[in-house]
Parts: structure tokens; sequence; C-alpha cells
């Protein structure tokens, strides 16, 4: 694949993943989320699945593989979708769609903390800037609890729960397809999910069968498109670029969520959360290293040129 093309595939990825923030908005509003989660991911892991029997990738695993595939799945499938589901009953999805944006700058403090990567003055700049950019989203929000929206908290301690997966992801990738991984730890994160379901939502199943055409059409595109392909075109994408340079695509996602949130939801985007959204989009790059980068390559053709 040209990079063009992979480029083109980034942006349809973010553009759905932005969009999968209104859709999850809708299906947890539409059935019990926890249990609607569950489904969704568990048909996720079932189109990549299907993806990988057709196009005759590998699907085996070790033991081994599979303990820390089951780490991978409670922190990044369970975690992070538990509290995103629970988020978003109780904030908006514009407020949602930017604080997940800063997945990649708590990632990168995570990398300093734990792998003990090197803190540059970019990187310090950038997470600066990028939680700057989310305290101004959470205090804007009206569903609060003091000054804080409970829901906006539940948001960002799923993007905390992701990153720490990022972490254990970025060392199992090393051993084995991503692909693959990404299969079975949707499969193993939704069958425990599933399992929580059953025991914190008492109506969850019944509820199921009260579901209008429509929140289905909702919930197969977000399980197979968003969640299933999105994250398989993704995959590849690192693959061929590697992570650095289809991590910055991400920075798109929070702008597609603020415009689906409008068209789909009518919720109105106010300057403030603009603003949020513009300080973190920034933070990501400062932290990232890809304005520097950026930077450096120009700098370059002028000297060469």
């Amino acid at each position: 694949m040209t990079k063009w093309s992979l480029y083109i595939g980034l942006v349809f990825v973010m553009i759905c993943w932005g969009a999968n923030v209104v859709a999850i908005k809708i299906l947890v509003n539409a059935f019990s989320p926890i249990t609607i989660t569950a489904l969704r991911l568990l048909v996720a892991a079932l189109t990549v699945l299907a993806i990988l029997a057709i196009t005759r990738q590998s699907q085996s695993v070790t033991a081994r593989q599979l303990v820390w595939i089951g780490l991978v799945g409670l922190f990044n499938v369970v975690g992070h979708h538990y509290f995103l589901s629970a988020g978003l009953v109780k904030t908006t999805a514009s407020n949602a769609g930017i604080i997940l944006g800063m997945s990649p700058l708590v990632t990168g403090l995570l990398a300093i903390v734990i792998l003990r990567e090197r803190l540059g003055v970019s990187k310090f700049v950038g997470i600066v800037l990028g939680f700057t950019g989310v305290i101004f989203i959470v205090i804007h929000s009206s569903a609060k609890l003091g000054s804080v929206s409970l829901g906006d908290v539940s948001i960002f301690c799923a993007v905390l729960a992701q990153a720490l997966s990022f972490i254990f992801i970025k060392k199992l990738a090393e051993t084995m397809d991503v692909r693959a991984l990404t299969a079975w730890m949707l499969l193993i994160g939704s069958v425990i999910l599933f399992i929580i379901g059953l025991v914190t939502e008492k109506d969850g199943l019944s509820k199921l069968l009260e579901g209008r055409g429509s929140a289905w059409l909702v919930f197969l595109a977000s399980a197979m498109v968003a969640s299933g392909l999105g994250q398989m075109i993704y995959n590849r994408a690192i693959q061929q670029l590697g992570a650095a340079e289809a991590a910055i695509f991400i920075n798109l996602s929070p702008f597609f969520s603020l415009v689906a949130s409008s068209l789909f939801l009518g919720e109105t985007i106010q300057m403030v959360q603009w603003l949020g959204f513009l300080l973190v989009v920034i933070g990501v790059l400062f932290a990232s290293g890809a304005l520097e980068q950026g930077m450096r390559q120009s700098l370059r053709r002028k000297i060469m040129g």
C-alpha cells in the first residue's frame, strides 16, 4: 500500500472513531450500557476473526501470550469501555470526544513513569497544554459534583485504562501479530464485560428486546465498522508507518466527535470546548514530537534546497 492510501485509510478510521463516540452515546441511552457494550465488542471481535480467516492470517496464540492478552483485555476492553459507557450516560458526546483525544498524552506520560522514557522540554510543554485543555472542558460541564463532572471523570478513567493497556501492547506486539492480538483481546474482554453486565444490570438482556431498528443499525455500524474494521486498518497503518506517525492522526478524532455531536445529537459546541480541543491537539503535537520533527524536516529541506 502507498503512503497516501494509508493516510486516506487513517482519516477514514478517525471519522469512524469520532462518530463512534456519538454512536455509543446513542446505544447506552437505548440499552443497558454494560450489556450492549459487551455485545458490541463481541461482534467486533468476531468481525476481526472473520477477516483474519478470510485473508488466511494466523489466529493462534500460545498459553503465555493468552495470559498477557487477558491482562491487556482487562485494561483496554473491560476498563476502557466500562468507564466509557458509564461516563457517556452522565456527560455529553462532545466532552467525551475531546477528553478521549488525550490518549496519546496520557500514554506518553505513563511511558515516562513506567518505561523510564526521557521527559524532554517538548513533551513537558505538550503534557501541560493537553491537561489544561481538558480542565477547560471538565469545568465547563453542566453535570457536576462540586465543580467537576462525574461523567467527565469516568471518561478520563477510560483514557487512563486504555493508556495503561498501550504500555502492555507495546511489549506484547513484539512477539505476535497485532491483528490477532486485537481479535483475542476483544473476545476475552467482551466475555468479561458480559458477565459484569449480568451481575450489575438485572434488566440488561430484557432491554435488548426493546431496541428499535435504528438503534440496532447504529450497533452494527459501531461494532463492525468502527471497532472491528477500524482497528484492523489502524493496526495495518502502525505496521507500515510506525506507531508515532499513525498516532498523529488520532488528533483528528476529537474534531469529528464534535462535528458528529452537533449534527446527530444537536449538542451545542461552546467556544470553551473548541479552546480545550485546540489545546489538546497542540499538546499532543508537542508531546509526540510530531511538531518538532516537522520543523526539523522543513529546516533540512530549506538548507538542502
